[in-house]
């Protein structure tokens, strides 16, 4: 029998792609949703495969060898070469955990594939190492361990006519559909985030070159009352001179004050140029560039208040496709769990056939 000949020992599922043939670069999707990958140990032959079923077609079909590797190539990506398909095939995980586990359960069936062809060509006695295999087997996660060993048996019975393949298709369907719109809300989630996060950076720059324009503003104010300072001085010291009787000393001081009187001039066409410049030009341009930064900041605030509100709504809207996700699991384990007994059924049922059609003379 089918189900007693090849067995399974792990399952998850990942996005499924093969290298281009042509150009031996670039990767050709298997299809838009992830699809379950399990190993499978043929008992008469002695051998283990990776397997994967994609609608009434195998997508992978790989015997596993000892001179097999599989590499990560990223964090959620691996790949291994099969030089009996003349392929190289890539797999994509939702997790570096479901990588991981996948790819150290690739080590463990390379090694028992070379302890089998060792044990095969000494021609000892062999024991089953699936059953060593399922020992220390890393469990998958819960979105595999529902929906995996359903796939597993669906292969595994083909011929046997399973009840029920319509509805098991339409919870699969929508266990593929819940997950593929968690991620698309989890995307939108964190561009939203980087997005808020951009605003408030904006949001800080903006009040910071505020803060400079105010302190320039300051510092035109002290430069210009330091002058208005220096100026009374120059006054009171110009009034201080004393009054000569003589001539000389009257051109002397005539001269000195005209000396004074024009460099108190240049002192105030100086002032009146920086009050111009610090209370005209500047007041009206700050006023402006005030305005400008602050209506600026407004609409950030306005934006970033937006931007929270779509966040919350998409964080709603996310919880609502979890828990529908969470639901179709509950589903689909159920229908698992109905095909499960249905194919124990079925298996007893061939073996009393089997019984009977020995015991027939």
């Amino acid at each position: 029998m089918s189900t007693a000949r090849e067995q399974p020992i792990f399952s998850t599922r990942a996005h499924v792609f093969q290298i281009d043939p042509t150009t031996k670069r670039n990767w050709i999707p298997a299809g838009k949703h992830a699809l379950t990958v399990s190993y499978f140990y043929d008992a008469t032959r002695n051998v283990y495969r990776i397997i994967s079923i994609g609608g009434a077609k195998a997508i992978i079909n790989s015997t596993v060898t000892p001179n097999m590797t599989f590499t990560k190539t990223s964090q959620k990506f691996g790949q291994w070469a099969d030089s009996r398909a003349n392929t190289v095939y890539g797999l994509g995980f939702a997790s570096e955990q479901q990588l991981t586990q996948f790819a150290e359960k690739f080590q463990e069936v390379r090694e028992a594939a070379r302890l089998a062809r060792e044990k095969s060509q000494d021609g000892g006695e062999f024991t089953s190492p699936a059953l060593a295999l399922s020992s220390h087997q890393v469990p998958p996660s819960p979105l595999v361990s529902t929906n995996g060993p359903g796939e597993e048996k669906l292969f595994r019975s083909q011929s046997a006519d399973a009840p029920g393949p319509t509805e098991r298709e339409r919870l699969k369907k929508m266990l593929s559909e819940g997950s593929v719109g968690e991620v698309q809300w989890e995307a939108e989630f964190f561009a939203l985030q980087d997005s808020n996060q951009r605003l408030a950076g904006a949001l800080r720059e903006a009040n910071s070159a505020a803060a400079q324009w105010r302190q320039q503003l300051e510092a035109q104010r002290a430069e210009a009352d330091r002058l208005r300072q220096r100026v009374a001085e120059l006054e009171a010291q110009a009034a201080a001179e004393p009054v000569s009787v003589s001539a000389g000393e009257k051109e002397a001081t005539s001269q000195s004050v005209e000396q004074l009187e024009a460099r108190v001039q240049t002192k105030d066409q100086e002032i009146q140029t920086l009050k111009n410049q610090s209370t005209g030009t500047r007041d009206a341009s700050d006023a402006t560039e005030r305005e400008e930064t602050q209506q600026k900041v407004q609409d950030l605030e306005t934006r970033n208040t937006e931007l929270e509100q779509q966040l919350r709504a998409m964080e709603c809207s996310l919880e609502e496709a979890r828990a529908e996700r969470e639901r179709a699991r509950v589903e689909v384990g159920r229908a698992a769990q109905l095909l499960d007994v249905r194919l124990f059924e079925l298996s007893e049922l061939r073996e009393g056939l089997a019984r009977l059609a020995e015991a027939a003379p």
